[in-house]
Order: C-alpha cells, then sequence, then structure tokens
C-alpha cells in the first residue's frame, strides 16, 4: 500500500475509530489478527505502514469493507483535530522552529487540541501574508512541480510526439545531429539561422512571418547546447502553443518545451533500452547515460529522472544547487526530505550542507561525480554529484535514489555517509551557541539576493524578455527575407 504520512496517520485513526467503537483492546484485536499489539499501535499512531494483508485482516475483525479503513476523511471530529496537528507538526515550517513535537493521546483534552491546532492555522495565515507579494512565480513553480510529481515526471504524450518527429528525420540511432536538428525545422516549414546579434533577454528567436528561428553563432562553446535550443524553438510549434498569457502558462510551456527537447536528444525507445541494460549489469551511470547520446550532464540527469520510474521501477530525486548552496532546481518523488516555505516552494532554500550537492561543491575533487549514502530522518539515500561551472559560478548537479536502489547503479560501493537531520536547524543551519553569543549583536552583513526566485515577475509578453529589443532584432533582420 503507497501511502504517505499524513495518509497513514489517517488510516491509523480510522482503525483505532472502529477499534474502540467495538470495545476491543490492542490485545484482543492483535490476538484475532494475529499481529503484536506494539505493532498495532505504530500503526493506529500512523508511525507504521501496514500491509495489505493486515488491511485486510482488520478489516474483517471490525466488520467493516477495507474501504472503509483506508477512507480519506477523519473518522469523527477529534481525530480530525489529531490528524490535522500531526500533519501541521511534520511539515517543514515547524520543523524550522526547532520545537518538540506534541503527540496527542487519548488523555489529551478536546479543547487543548483545539488550541495547539488553531496556534498553528495561525502561524500558517500569518506567514502567507508576509510573503504575499511577488511570490506568483514561487506558488505557480510549486504547483508545476507537484504535477509532475503525481505523472512521476513522465508525459508520455510529449514522448510519443518526439519519437515521431524524431524518426521522420531518418535518425536511427546514436546522438541527434545538428542536421537533422535542421531537417525537423524543415519539415515545419522553417530554417534555422545563426547570428551574433541576439538581444541579451532571449536564448532564440522565432520569426513566424518568415518562418525562421534564429539561434545564437554556431561556433559558441558547448555547441551541443544549440541542439536543445533549436529543438525548444521547434517544439513550440509542434505542440501547438500560444503566447502565455499568465505566468503558471509561461512555466508550463518552458517545462515541455525542455521536455520535449530532451525526448528528441535522448529518444524514449533508445534511451530505456540503453537504461533497462545498465540496469541488468547494475551499472547505471548518469555519465555513461551523458556519453552514449552527446547530452550534457544536467541534461541526462534530469532526463534519467523522466525515465527511472516509468520505465526502471525506480523512485529518483534530481538537484541542482547553486554555489551558495541555495536550490535553484528540484525533483523528487523518492521522499528525500527538503527544505520549504510554507506555500511548499523549495527553490531558494538551502540544501543540506551534509548532502552530496552541498559536499561536492566544497570538495577539491571536481572531474569525477562523487558518490555518498546520507542517512535522514525519511531514510537513507544514495547519490551522486557532479560540479559545474556557468555564468552564476560553480554548481552542482545531484541524481540520487533510496538506499535498496542503489545497488542499481555504478558507485554503490563508496564507504562516504554523512548525517542528516534537517529540516531541523540544529543539523546545519544554527551557529555554535558560542560563536552565535559572541558575533549575534557585532555582526552586520550585506544579504545576496537571489534575484531569479526573489525579484517581481517581469513585464512584457513573454516573461524575461525585452520587447522593445525584440521587436528591433525582427526589423533589422526582415529585410533578408524579403
Amino acid at each position: 500500500m503507497a501511502q504517505g504520512n499524513a495518509d497513514l496517520v489517517t488510516v491509523g485513526r480510522r482503525i483505532r475509530h472502529f477499534r474502540s467503537a467495538r470495545g476491543l483492546t490492542l490485545e484482543q484485536l492483535g490476538a484475532a489478527v494475529g499481529a503484536a499489539p506494539s505493532q498495532l499501535s505504530l500503526v493506529e499512531n500512523g508511525r507504521r505502514e501496514p500491509k495489505l494483508s493486515l488491511l485486510r485482516a482488520l478489516a474483517a475483525a471490525l466488520e467493516v469493507e477495507l474501504s472503509e479503513l483506508l477512507a480519506d476523511e477523519a473518522p469523527d471530529p477529534r481525530s480530525a483535530l489529531e490528524i490535522e496537528l500531526t500533519r501541521a507538526q511534520a511539515s517543514p515550517l515547524y520543523a524550522s522552529t526547532g520545537l518538540p513535537v506534541v503527540r496527542p493521546t487519548r488523555g489529551t483534552p478536546t479543547e487543548v487540541l483545539e488550541a495547539l491546532v488553531g496556534m498553528h492555522r495561525e502561524l500558517a495565515r500569518r506567514m502567507r501574508e508576509q510573503i504575499a507579494t511577488p511570490e506568483q512565480a514561487r506558488r505557480a513553480n510549486t504547483e508545476q512541480r507537484e504535477w509532475m510529481r503525481a505523472r512521476d515526471n513522465y508525459l508520455p504524450d510529449i514522448e510519443q510526439e518526439a519519437e515521431e518527429r524524431v524518426r521522420a528525420t531518418g535518425h536511427t540511432q546514436g546522438a541527434l545531429t545538428h542536421r537533422e536538428v535542421a531537417l525537423m525545422a524543415e519539415q515545419l516549414g522553417f530554417e534555422l539561422l545563426y547570428v551574433d546579434d541576439l538581444p541579451r533577454s532571449t536564448r532564440s528567436i522565432t520569426d513566424l512571418a518568415n518562418g525562421r528561428i534564429f539561434l545564437p553563432p554556431a561556433s559558441i562553446p558547448g555547441g551541443h547546447g544549440l541542439r536543445s535550443m533549436a529543438l525548444q524553438a521547434i517544439a513550440h510549434r509542434v505542440l501547438g502553443h500560444e503566447a502565455p498569457g499568465d505566468y503558471a502558462t509561461f512555466l508550463k510551456q518552458r517545462l515541455e518545451i525542455n521536455y520535449f527537447a530532451a525526448a528528441c536528444l535522448m529518444p524514449r525507445a533508445a534511451a530505456v533500452a540503453y537504461l533497462q541494460g545498465a540496469k541488468k549489469r547494475r551499472e547505471l551511470a548518469v555519465d555513461d547515460f551523458r556519453d552514449a547520446f552527446g547530452v550534457t550532464h544536467e541534461s541526462a540527469a534530469q532526463r534519467l529522472t523522466n525515465l527511472a520510474t516509468a520505465h526502471l521501477d525506480l523512485r529518483v530525486h534530481f538537484l541542482r544547487v547553486g554555489y551558495d548552496g541555495a536550490i535553484y532546481r528540484v525533483y523528487e518523488n523518492d521522499g528525500l526530505p527538503l527544505p520549504a516555505d510554507v506555500t511548499g516552494a523549495v527553490e531558494g532554500q538551502f540544501a543540506c550542507r551534509e548532502f552530496g550537492a552541498r559536499a561536492a561543491l566544497s570538495s577539491n575533487q571536481h572531474t569525477t561525480a562523487l558518490a555518498q549514502y546520507t542517512d535522514t530522518p525519511a531514510g537513507t539515500f544514495w547519490c551522486e554529484t557532479q560540479v559545474g561551472s556557468g555564468d552564476d559560478g560553480r554548481f552542482s548537479i545531484t541524481f540520487g535514489v533510496p538506499f535498496d536502489n542503489a545497488k542499481w547503479f555504478r558507485g554503490r560501493e563508496t564507504t562516504v555517509r554523512r548525517q542528516s537531520s534537517c529540516p531541523d536547524p540544529r543539523c546545519c543551519q544554527n551557529p555554535p551557541a558560542s560563536l552565535e553569543e559572541r558575533w549575534k549583536d557585532a555582526a552586520w552583513p550585506s544579504a545576496r539576493a537571489h534575484a531569479h526566485i526573489l525579484s517581481p515577475l517581469p513585464s512584457g509578453n513573454f516573461p524575461g524578455v525585452d520587447d522593445a529589443e525584440l521587436y528591433d532584432f525582427l526589423e533589422r533582420h526582415s529585410g533578408a527575407a524579403e
């Protein structure tokens, strides 16, 4: 039974409700289903996931349908308070306070539960008020991440479209070439042109009137990125995008064009066959996947997250972390504990210093991936991290899985192991008490803002694009098409 922690709490409270209604003790119910009372106590408190066989036995002993035990709603008003309190105390917001968890018992007065739940509601409300300024982008980003997690980061319709477009170019194996990308554009009625005067706010420009896609010069370093830029521009046409009317639509379109480009550069059939073979040999590695298809390490790691759950039966996580430790891009469906604000936004939060993403940035070894195991409150995870450099400085790319799935990956033999208790601030956020006492009244730093996360949404028809520069560019180049 795949249940999240909150669902486990609800199921546990429903079991306790039906047991109490029938006047059964834990010992009596345990004897009826062949389970220890201590085991049932953990289940009722939402601290252990019951097997389906145990749930069926419990339903029979309690004389209810299995669906009754698994219903989403609380069985009674008091249980609803207990469940809400448990959820609130499990949130990153409460964990960041460093306060102890209050576990409600049968002897806890209802008015105490009402007061505690009311306090958590008010705390969450005040936090929302504090950040309800230019947070639209972060909220939209959070909603999109949750939407993708619900689909295991896999979009079969775009996968199918990409495979058909790649097949139409005559491509059969190996890396997709620049010529094949150009042919794909021609099949849609567009010509690829490389120019050195693109507006600084754009990566490419599509001239719909004259059937041209403008890209940076083909001689720029890392020319493999030009294939991706061209494919992203092509994707807008293939996927039928219209000018975005709001930021959420813009964000969704960006996700879809990135997905389409990756699915073309690493086509599903070929990529899955390669990855399944590597898994069978217990030699899965982002490095090898990257080299097999001639893409960047980041692209390979992200593409692996698309295919891992749907085709390899693996739950995974991906992080791009900046030189300062801030999370810039993230995906997880394996339960890795991540920092989040009250809206659920992870981007802009600081990754735990014990995570491989941070450890690799502080390491002197950047030529090979760093593999490590990390013990967390949610279990042990294995990951590999590669460090790179960009316009904004060094960054790390991390791909990881839960401990049990490390056996399929090269690097599983690493002896590097770290302990993380985040989001508990005592893990790596709070300074030593002696240093805080010495410096808290004598320090006045000037903070570096994460402009891409905290700034107001850019204006214009396409967020972040300077319309004046865009139209001036098209006007300058329009003569070449006449």
